[in-house]
């Protein structure tokens, strides 16, 4: 037991000093992906050079009009098989790519989660199956912006 609470000091120690943060443990690979400006840098940075095919097998479901950006609920699913990835980027964002999710073969293909929004904007789900990639966008207005509107 006493080993188990000094361990556990010692990592929340880590986190408190900022020498562990999630985006280091995590997103390192998704830096530049993160940081573009632009949803097309964004998407040139997941997936450099690869075609991306509309799907009707991909869901978004949103609200129509999101009362307040700063928490809107968005979930994704798909009956496709054998999804490694789904990403959420929305379109008006200062950093388009909002949410990144790996899968494994053992998952099923739905993810729910609250994004920011600046403002009015389409949001893009992008499902990678394989070397394929599918999307589906939906518009949702935004009345009140989450980022910083």
């Amino acid at each position: 037991m006493m080993k188990g609470t000094a361990a556990s000091a010692a990592l929340g120690t880590a986190i408190a000093a900022g020498l562990i943060t999630p985006s280091r443990l995590l997103a390192s690979n998704f830096d530049p992906a993160f940081n573009a400006k632009s949803q097309q840098d964004a998407l040139a940075n997941l997936y450099p050079g690869q075609a991306i095919e509309k799907s009707a097998e991909l869901k978004i479901k949103a609200p129509d009009i999101a009362e307040n950006g700063a928490v809107v609920p968005i979930t994704v699913s798909t009956k496709l098989a054998n999804v490694d990835s789904i990403n959420i980027l929305v379109s008006n964002n200062a950093t388009p790519l909002v949410a990144s999710f790996n899968l494994n073969d053992d998952s099923d293909a739905f993810v729910s989660t609250r994004i920011k929004m600046g403002k009015t904007s389409e949001v893009v789900a992008i499902a990678k199956v394989g070397d394929k990639l599918y999307s589906a966008s939906k518009e949702v207005k935004v009345t009140i912006g989450g980022c910083g509107g």
